[in-house]
């Protein structure tokens, strides 16, 4: 094993658009494992657009990334060693934990949840089976208490989150899905690949106007991962008592100026509708349910999924999270250490 490995740190808290000069990258030291923890080394890492947030020095439900120190997010490693105490780990285990960003990890125990390759790739674990999927599975059918026969909408369809959200709205009886992206690529693989309905390039004209061109009966649930002017057409085209995750806001995350949209929101009066933030972290207790339902898909071949995986190791975590934030991934984003 190395003495010394990488890691990125935050090196200045980005204004608008992240750049490159925004992150370092560090040599340090591989310390040993203390009491109580595990040393991993780390083979894949995730990048996530919640992460973006994370680099403002404001108050949220999760602490902001500090300046000077390293990065952190899901990762999925092989143990290297083992601490004093520790039980139910082994060196050569493989484990899913939260600090990525860094080549060598020390993690407690207690954080770390062994995982199978044999039973999944490694990367399904911080993807579909991982906190992507649970947040598809908690968002649409806890938060947006989706019923069958519902019309859902998806935008950001063809991300890591929307393409799980589409498809489990299609297994579960949804009378229509319908999913924005990015790229006509993207919007083929939603509808020809995945089983969307109906799918729409909103880079191709306003999104209200595709979205009732594509759901003229309306909506009656709409799965946000994008925020503005999405979130506005959705009120516009929302049914009577339509219920909306708010997961994501992508399209606000780099923006130095207040959103111009939604400007419709007095129609949730009128529509009665529901609006409701959510955080995968309040739905832990669906875990169970959810890898017994969504693994089983996954084994049939009923629920598809992509993957964009950057190789050549750390380096390139921050061009990954760059790309991620403008869209260039299909999937989920994943950067092999």
């Amino acid at each position: 094993m190395t003495d010394t490995a990488l890691e990125v740190r935050l090196a200045s808290r980005p204004q608008g658009w992240p750049t490159d000069d925004n992150f370092e990258i560090a040599e340090v030291g591989v310390p040993a494992p203390a009491e109580g923890q595990v040393l991993v080394r780390n083979v894949l890492m995730s990048v996530d657009p919640y992460m973006r947030n994370r680099m403002n020095d404001v108050k949220s439900y999760i602490a902001p990334f500090q300046v000077g120190a390293p990065l952190d997010g899901g990762a999925v490693g092989e143990v290297v060693s083992v601490g004093e105490g520790v039980e139910g780990f082994a060196p050569g285990d493989h484990v899913l934990h939260g600090l990525g960003w860094r080549e060598y990890a020390v993690v407690p125990a207690e954080r770390a949840v062994r995982v199978d390759p044999s039973a999944a790739p490694l990367s399904a674990y911080l993807g579909v089976l991982g906190m992507t999927g649970l947040t598809a599975y908690a968002g649409l059918l806890a938060t947006a208490e989706f019923k069958e026969g519902d019309a859902v909408f998806v935008s950001g369809a063809a991300g890591a989150v929307g393409q799980v959200v589409g498809q489990i709205a299609r297994l579960k009886g949804a009378s229509r899905v319908i999913g924005s992206a990015g790229s006509a690529d993207k919007v083929k693989y939603l509808t020809e690949e995945l089983g969307f309905d109906a799918a729409f390039n909103y880079k191709d004209g306003p999104v209200a106007e595709q979205l009732a061109k594509a759901a003229p009966d309306g909506i009656d649930v709409y799965f946000d991962n994008v925020g503005g002017e999405h979130l506005e057409a959705a009120i516009s085209s929302l049914n009577t008592h339509g219920r909306v995750t708010i997961c994501g806001a992508i399209a606000q995350y780099n923006e130095t100026e207040p959103p111009t949209a939604p400007r419709n929101l007095a129609q949730l009066i009128g529509k009665r509708l529901t609006l409701r933030g959510m955080l995968v972290q309040d739905h832990r207790a669906l875990r169970p349910r959810f890898i017994e339902e969504v693994a089983a898909w996954i084994a049939s071949g009923e629920l598809k999924y992509s993957e964009t995986i950057v190789e050549g190791g750390i380096r390139q975590a921050p061009g990954a999270f760059l790309g991620v934030l403008k869209g260039d991934n299909k999937g989920k984003m994943l950067v092999k250490l």
